[in-house]
């Protein structure tokens, strides 16, 4: 069984018309399920023959919302998304004054191992399909009741671990006939892989990437995030360099304040030279506990100290606003204590 949420647009065109159905069906079935209808049933203008057609080869996907929390803090929204094979993963909606933006994850669990974030822990299940990916978006959508117009790719999985059903999201999400959500209005994380950030500085698609560094050098950043052995930070940030000159699209750097292992002096002016080339932004992120890991977060002080270090070497760095604290927000934590 197909689901139709895993084609693009021009796959959906070629299945239909291959099946005996005009072009225009396409158009009309790909609106409804960006939707959220739950069946075909529900796609009033599709004939009953039709209907019954796709149902011997098709389906509509869908999420179950198996735990809702709403911070009382600032109306941050965290779901756990269940999906048909029982696996769970999460999804975030966050509140600016331009609008709803929504972090999704890519996978179910990841392998990439880095030593501080919850979503590793476990190694990876398997890989969501773009569907699944896509799903996050319009159910979440769909029970907030407004319009979600920035998407963050920066849940549990690594993106460009997934590389061919991310970019079928992007191209779906962005399609004018489903959700038109503006690829400016994207923005996908990674760890650094840095095969793939060449291969999307090719795909004409200007969506923000941002590089989780976390680290000014290959000593501590081999220490807590492995992809270092493979990719070492001279490789990485010369990757960022061709990504924004293809794409116009500058790059931003994640750092999580960790301390006692990347949060002094030294580190900040280190990481400065690191960075300041290729006119990039820094984003501090005093680091989220994790109860099976021995790493603590820095005062606030101590990040606006680093903060100011940056900005004196040429560097513009921003702290991060700390959303939906109260609802254990932060990548993984709900998905791991459920499970």
């Amino acid at each position: 069984m197909l689901d139709l949420k895993d084609f693009e647009y021009g796959e959906l065109v070629k299945y239909l018309t291959g099946i005996g159905e005009p072009k225009y069906r396409a158009k009309q079935i790909f609106s409804w399920l960006h939707k959220g209808v739950a069946s075909y049933d529900e796609m009033t203008d599709i004939s009953v023959k039709t209907r019954r057609r796709l149902m011997e080869e098709t389906y509509v996907s869908t999420l179950k919302i198996r735990e809702k929390y709403v911070s009382r803090l600032d109306g941050t929204v965290k779901y756990l998304f269940e999906l048909p094979d029982g696996n769970c993963i999460e999804s975030v909606v966050m509140r600016y004054n331009h609008g709803l933006s929504i972090c999704v994850s890519t996978q179910v669990g990841c392998r990439m191992g880095c030593r501080f974030c919850a979503s590793t822990i476990g190694g990876l299940y398997r890989d969501l399909t773009a569907g699944e990916i896509l799903n996050q978006v319009i159910f979440a959508r769909k029970d907030m009741g407004e319009r979600i117009s920035n998407i963050v790719l920066m849940g549990i999985g690594e993106p460009l671990d997934n590389y061919d059903n991310v970019i079928t999201f992007l191209h779906n999400v962005n399609n004018e006939t489903g959700l038109n959500i503006g690829y400016r209005h994207i923005t996908i994380s990674t760890c650094g892989i840095v095969p793939e950030i060449y291969r999307l500085a090719g795909e004409n698609m200007p969506v923000t990437l941002t590089v989780s560094l976390h680290a000014p050098n290959d000593k501590i950043r081999n220490e807590i995030m492995p992809v270092s052995h493979k990719y070492n930070i001279s490789e990485l940030i010369e990757a960022c360099g061709t990504y924004f000159a293809k794409t116009g699209r500058r790059i931003s750097f994640e750092y999580s304040l960790i301390r006692g292992v990347n949060d002094s002096a030294e580190c900040a002016r280190e990481l400065a030279g690191v960075v300041k080339d290729i006119h990039a932004h820094v984003n501090l992120i005093p680091v989220n506990p994790v109860e099976e890991r021995e790493y603590r977060s820095i005062t606030r002080r101590g990040a606006e100290e680093f903060k100011k270090i940056l900005e004196e070497n040429g560097v513009n760095a921003t702290i991060r606003r700390t959303l939906g604290a109260d609802i254990s927000a932060s990548c993984g934590q709900l998905r791991k204590k459920v499970l």
